[in-house]
């Protein structure tokens, strides 16, 4: 008979057993979030110092790099503690927690990336009406509907989780808790929920998805109607950057949330999520920043230093 006691913690995966593969792991972990928020928080910083960055572009990439520490932020430090201290226990109420931001940021970035396009597609298709169309204004509007319309799936997501009753197994395979962690130790059919996932998750990425790629096939004609190589160079080097972080999260969230989590699959999620939640974060912005020339000039300033040449007092 199924025991139907209710728990109040679950057990994280450990991501290994053996200590000095632990020790590395920590030194690994630590590294990249430490590098993570570091590079994030040196793109907002050069972007609030440096006038000529003030453009809505590297307003949305300000926006993206927030985002990027936060998610990064809501997995890394549970994580290294556990690596820390070997406990990997959270309790059923900061799993949950977690789950909430865990899904509220994977929504919010797919939000931004669809704003993004559309800057893009502004600035390439109506350079001369940019200005007007792009106002901060209007750019302040749209990453203000992007952070609330963020909110509605993981609200829907977690209200529709009081309905489970959590009996375990306790162990959750993954080393952060996400929805579909909290689905396995339910004690309740969790059919309905998993159905809301795929329909509410998978709709709003697909209309996301279309919204983002929709404006590069207006973006691609006019491209291709620049007489210039050097033309359609600079215009495409302003879209590279973008399309690729676009790839790489639609491909890891596809795979995380709409690919079944069965033993064959098991140990490649597990590997996709660290490099979603570990490694992505860390990579848009060197993505962002290796084909922006206008960043790399902010940067390269920031870290120049001015000679100072002795002054020579005529007598």
């Amino acid at each position: 008979m199924k025991n139907q006691t209710s728990i109040t913690s679950v057990l994280l995966m450990s991501l290994s057993d053996d200590r000095d593969i632990i020790h590395v792991l920590f030194i690994f972990s630590l590294l990249i979030y430490l590098m993570t928020v570091f590079s994030n928080f040196l793109i907002i910083l050069l972007v609030f110092t440096y006038t000529h960055l003030h453009t809505p572009m590297y307003f949305f990439l300000v926006t993206l790099s927030f985002m990027d520490m936060s998610y990064s932020s809501v997995t890394a430090p549970k994580m290294l503690l556990a690596l820390t201290t070997r406990d990997w226990s959270i309790s059923l109420q900061n799993c949950t927690a977690q789950a909430f931001f865990v899904v509220y940021f994977v929504a919010s970035e797919a939000y931004l990336l669809s704003s993004m396009s559309y800057d893009r597609y502004v600035a390439i298709c109506y350079p001369l009406h940019y200005s007007q169309v792009m106002s901060w204004s209007k750019c302040t509007q749209m990453v203000s509907l992007v952070c609330s319309s963020a909110l509605v799936a993981p609200i829907i997501f977690i209200l529709c989780l009081r309905r489970l009753t959590f009996c375990g197994p306790k162990l959750i395979q993954n080393f952060f808790c996400d929805l579909p962690h909290l689905f396995q130790i339910s004690c309740t059919d969790p059919t309905i929920n998993v159905l809301l996932l795929m329909l509410v998750g998978g709709g709003l990425g697909i209309i996301n998805l279309v919204a983002t790629l929709y404006p590069y096939v207006r973006i691609f004609r006019t491209v291709l109607r620049i007489g210039t190589s050097d033309g359609k160079s600079k215009a495409f080097s302003t879209c590279t950057s973008h399309l690729t972080v676009v790839v790489v999260y639609y491909a890891s969230v596809t795979f995380i949330y709409f690919v079944p989590n069965t033993s064959e699959f098991l140990t490649l999620n597990q590997v996709v999520t660290v490099i979603y939640t570990q490694i992505t974060p860390l990579l848009n912005p060197l993505i962002f920043s290796l084909r922006n020339k206008d960043l790399k000039a902010a940067l390269q300033r920031s870290f120049h230093k001015p000679k100072l040449h002795p002054i020579i007092v005529k007598r």
